[in-house]
């Protein structure tokens, strides 16, 4: 029976190697194509995959599994489950993947796309350029069709030329910078502010006009501290928390 295949990752050996492991492979399960397999490789197999032990690798299952990703079944292997979504809140724990894997497992639409002059309140981030690609998507539970958040990323136009807009409906925009552009993101920078919903976000959201928001704004950076992309997100505020874990060393 044929495998489902992971995305590859490139560890950060200070931050835990099963967390890391978790994230990366709940992203690449949250952005699998419908026909893709179900199994798993085997747990030998997965820690071949990303070059950590087998203990490391059986943590990280059990992770997903208490999440409800995926089921072990002796002697059967391990399956991911097709219809499993995780509404939970937001955790920023230090890790590109574990971004990409908090973006993942909605239904997206894309509103609209264009170019645009760089927004007066961005401007510090787009220095050397005058107008920026901008991308604007509408994220729902996939169960019930709710509305969660809304979000822009403004990103510079030598990377737009290399996006296809069907992986921004599949994939969340981190995603598609590093695996598809190929853009060498080194940090992403969060800022999160409560915020009361504008007539737009209260429409897209089917939120009441000036309720609690969550306003997100992160910024990704490259090797050389240049801002690739610059994404503005609303979250209704009765659907997601924000916990940040600092790494102490």
């Amino acid at each position: 029976m044929t495998s489902f295949a992971p995305d590859s990752i490139v560890l950060n050996r200070k931050l835990p190697l099963w967390y890391q492991v978790s994230q990366s492979l709940r992203a690449s399960i949250l952005g699998r194509s419908p026909q893709d397999p179900l199994r798993l490789p085997t747990e030998e197999q997965l820690a071949g995959h990303y070059g950590v032990s087998v203990l490391t690798m059986r943590q990280a299952l059990k992770e997903l599994e208490d999440e409800g990703l995926i089921s072990r079944h002796r002697r059967r292997g391990t399956f991911i489950e097709p219809h499993a979504r995780r509404g939970s809140p937001v955790r920023l724990l230090g890790s590109v993947d574990a971004i990409v894997a908090q973006q993942s497992g909605m239904t997206t639409e894309l509103l609209d796309h264009g170019s645009a002059p760089v927004p007066g309140e961005l401007a510090e981030f787009f220095p050397d350029v005058r107008e920026v690609s901008t991308y604007h998507r509408l994220r729902s539970d996939e169960k019930t069709g709710e509305p969660t958040n809304h979000a822009r990323n403004y990103v510079r136009p030598e990377l737009a030329a290399r996006i296809d807009l069907d992986d921004l409906v599949r994939w969340p925009m981190t995603k598609v910078l590093r695996d598809v552009a190929g853009a060498d993101i080194s940090r992403i920078t969060d800022t999160v502010e409560a915020r009361l919903a504008d007539p737009e976000t209260s429409k897209l959201l089917q939120v009441p006009l000036l309720s609690p928001i969550l306003h997100y704004t992160g910024v990704t950076y490259d090797a050389d501290g240049r801002p690739l992309d610059v994404a503005v997100i609303h979250y209704r505020g009765d659907r997601f928390s924000f916990t940040v874990t600092l790494d102490a060393t």
